[in-house]
């Protein structure tokens, strides 16, 4: 007899191979295999993903569909398939990389649950995350005991009661945050309601969970249970009270902007795979270690960023998706048969999204959110995902759920998570609902003692001085109604699924600058913009929009909109050198500043930031600016002038205002022909607004007006050339007349125009700031559209002309 069983057991398999001119088959050896393995998944999952980006579907969907193909549900129909990329010899090997990458993953999903964003967490998404949790993790219970009289017969009626109630009840945080960034509702209303109750229901979900496994021991003893549930519950105590003073500690040591020593790093990585040997030797699983390690990391500052950025890649591009084959192989749809079977798939569906979706929706009503909103956040909660496979795959090692249960359930978690974006994107578009006519869409209007606002839109800190000197400069004397300035902070939401870390950053978009629970050590761009609220007759707002560049206009369009301001300001695409020469931060935002000011919903300008009053706020008193607004004709030109008389109703800035007539004797007598733009929302002819202007000029000693008589471009040039001692030039984009039209033949960047181009050239030797106004019409007709459609030319080619 133990010959015959020595006979039957395979020998394990070796690493390595010796090479097939060796007449070794490298795909009978572990290391190869592996390596073939994760080829294929993560080559056909990338494909996938492609597939269903029109759908704008999380490339988890992808991912599990990609299991279920490779496994016996599609391609493993094929045995000989099935015996030479995936025998049943290396699976333990794909389970356990699977498993390494999934314990990490769960690591990087406790550092995007912040505790402290917990306790935050307001009654009306706490009740809504409770309802979402209840009702569904109900129904769950009571279709556990119709299936345990059909499919699921003989299992342990405990443990498969709170499976299936977790199964059902709960929500896929991480695949939430990166479908509403997809769908830009992350710093909505509904974005962040949702966001704050998929964390608890996460929480939640993950207590549940332990729970289960503590119930499903294969002891079948209560009392084991009881310690494994005890035991796990010390151990969480143990590390809140240990870790967060070692974790505090690091971060101290882990300054912004400098790297993090990679023993701090090494150290934390160790960290997580003891929690996960502890857990799992208590019997829990390995993944509650990693996650509670996760949870107690300090989410501010370049210790968690690096964390992130050191893990994140390998273990989401390379391990994770085998833990996504690793359960398709374990699902075979061919085990759904019979009209019971297919049935019971459809009742498991109906409960988890009528659990989920009504829960959610009773709640949300009685807590006063509008039905529309209601149903979003319905949806939005009935998000599954990778958390729910590891839910399932947990009860399926464990035997609580057989292989048609494991199926059905599956292919439940798929599809509530596939019709998630569809659904929201037909009930809810915010764009729409937001949508509000207003009138004051530019700096010129009528009625001049109505409340001003700005969108100021910037990358990075280094925009941050410059843009509260030209919020001090646009306060004008605190007109009734004053100043009121969105600051939006313009992030990349890039493929990495470290992006949703982003949701912190965004927590306190649209609210106040600080707040009572807020650390001392805040980032400095919100220490910045609170001492110049603090000393400033300016109210601010913080706003951000998170999304890729190729949409990131959509979002300040959108947001301008809805805050209805009446100008946006947008950062050049260079920052400027020691030596004063500009250079290209990044390409690609050219076209963000493109695409704004082809679709903007207001007036638009783009400030290109020569360091206006230096590195540091300048307070009121001190201001002493001098701004030169150059005026040739067209809307763009009387929406310049127009801000900057406004800027000049501040006492510390003075105004000179040029405006170059062409000399009679060159052009000769002609007749003006004022074309009416239809699509301007206050038409108004250039000499009806200099008339107002000079008007206001003998009232205000800070403003001088001169118009000066030119010939050509060339004295143009030589004019503009002897105001260049200010500290601001505001010109138009895009000014009328023959003199714009000769003044500059080649063009670096077509969406500055004519004098933008001048005014940033080599040539022109100035140390002032550009901002470069284009004023609102609700259609670009003629130069001020084509100008945006033109290919630009590089640096190389700009400055070999």
């Amino acid at each position: 007899m133990a010959s015959d069983a020595t006979a039957k057991c395979q020998p394990p398999m070796k690493a390595t191979s010796n090479g097939v001119f060796q007449e070794d088959d490298p795909l009978h050896f572990a290391l190869p295999l592996v390596i073939v393995q994760i080829c294929l998944v993560v080559v056909l999952t990338r494909v996938l993903a492609y597939l269903l980006r029109p759908l704008r579907q999380p490339r988890v969907i992808a991912e599990i569909i990609g299991g279920v193909l490779l496994g016996p549900s599609a391609l493993g129909r094929n045995q000989k398939y099935l015996d030479a990329i995936f025998p049943p010899r290396s699976l333990t090997v794909l389970d356990t990389l699977a498993n390494l990458g999934l314990l990490f993953f769960l690591f990087l999903v406790g550092l995007e649950l912040d505790p402290k964003g917990l306790r935050r967490t307001g009654k009306k998404a706490l009740s809504i995350a409770l309802g979402g949790i209840g009702l569904p993790f109900a129904l769950g219970v009571g279709t556990s005991f119709l299936l345990r009289a059909t499919i699921s017969k003989g299992v342990n009626q405990g443990p498969f009661l709170v499976f299936m109630g977790v199964a059902l009840s709960i929500t896929a945080f991480p695949v939430l945050a990166r479908i509403l960034a997809e769908l830009k509702l992350l710093t909505t209303d509904v974005g962040r309601m949702a966001m704050s109750a998929a964390a608890v229901n996460d929480v939640a979900a993950w207590i549940l969970l332990a729970l289960a496994i503590a119930l499903s021991g294969t002891g079948g003893s209560a009392i084991v249970s009881l310690w494994v549930f005890l035991c796990g519950f010390g151990f969480i105590v143990l590390c809140i009270f240990v870790c967060p003073p070692i974790f505090r500690w690091i971060a101290r040591r882990c300054p912004r902007g400098e790297p993090v020593d990679e023993i701090y790093i090494c150290a934390t990585l160790v960290a997580v795979l003891a929690a996960g040997f502890v857990t799992d030797t208590i019997g829990i699983h390995a993944l509650f270690g990693a996650f509670v390690l996760g949870v107690l990391v300090p989410k501010e500052g370049a210790f968690a960023e690096a964390l992130v950025e050191k893990v994140e890649d390998l273990v989401s591009g390379l391990f994770l998706p085998l833990y996504f084959v690793s359960s398709g192989l374990k699902t075979n749809v061919a085990t759904i048969q019979g009209a019971q079977s297919w049935g019971l798939l459809v009742l498991v569906i109906f409960t988890a999204c009528s659990g989920k979706i009504v829960g959610t929706i009773l709640v949300s009503i009685c807590c006063k959110v509008p039905f529309k909103e209601a149903l979003t956040l319905g949806f939005l909660m009935n998000t599954k995902g990778l958390v729910e496979l590891i839910v399932l795959n947990i009860g399926k090692d464990r035997g609580v759920l057989n292989d048609q249960t494991f199926a059905i359930m599956v292919l439940m978690a798929l599809f509530t998570t596939f019709i998630t974006t569809p659904v929201v994107m037909a009930i809810y578009k915010p764009a729409q609902m937001a949508k509000m006519e207003y009138k004051h869409r530019t700096i010129h209007r009528k009625e001049a003692d109505t409340q001003l606002r700005m969108l100021t839109c910037f990358h990075s800190t280094t925009h941050i001085p410059t843009l509260i000197n030209l919020m001090e400069a646009s306060r004008g004397r605190g007109k009734r109604g004053g100043l009121r300035v969105y600051a939006m902070h313009l992030m990349e939401l890039s493929e990495r699924s470290s992006a949703i870390l982003m949701v912190h950053k965004a927590r306190n978009n649209g609210l106040p600058f600080w707040s009572k629970g807020q650390n001392s050590d805040a980032n400095q761009i919100v220490v910045a913009f609170e001492a110049f609220q603090h000393l400033s007759q300016v109210s601010i707002r913080p706003t951000t929009a998170i999304s890729p560049i190729s949409s990131m206009h959509e979002d300040i369009c959108t947001s301008a909109d809805r805050k209805r301001v009446a100008m946006i300001i947008l950062p050049y695409h260079k920052h400027q050198r020691l030596d004063g020469h500009l250079e290209t931060t990044r390409a690609d935002l050219r076209y963000v500043n493109r695409r704004v000011l082809e679709h903007s919903p207001c007036s638009v300008g783009i400030l290109v930031d020569r360091g206006l009053g230096g590195k540091s706020h300048i307070s009121a008193s001190n201001v002493d600016y001098t701004v030169t607004a150059l005026f040739f004709g067209g809307h763009d030109d009387r929406e310049a002038l127009s801000y900057g008389a406004l800027m000049a109703e501040h006492t510390g800035i003075n105004l000179n205002a040029v405006r170059f007539v062409v000399d009679t004797k060159v052009v000769g007598e002609s007749v003006q022909l004022e074309i009416k733009d239809q699509y301007g929302p206050e038409v108004t002819s250039d000499e009806e607004f200099l008339a107002e202007f000079k008007q206001k000029v003998s009232q205000d000693g800070s403003i001088k007006y001169d118009e000066i008589v030119v010939s050509n471009a060339a004295e143009t040039v030589d004019v503009i050339r002897k105001y260049n001692r200010c500290n601001l030039f505001v010109i138009g984009r895009m000014p009328e007349g023959q003199l714009v039209a000769a003044l500059n033949k080649k063009t670096e960047c077509p969406e500055l125009g004519p004098v933008g181009n001048l005014l940033i050239s080599l040539e022109f030797k100035t140390t002032a700031s550009v901002l470069v106004v284009q004023q609102y019409r609700s259609q670009l007709t003629g130069d001020s559209l084509a100008s945006l459609k033109d290919e630009c030319t590089t640096e190389e080619e700009y400055d070999s002309q």
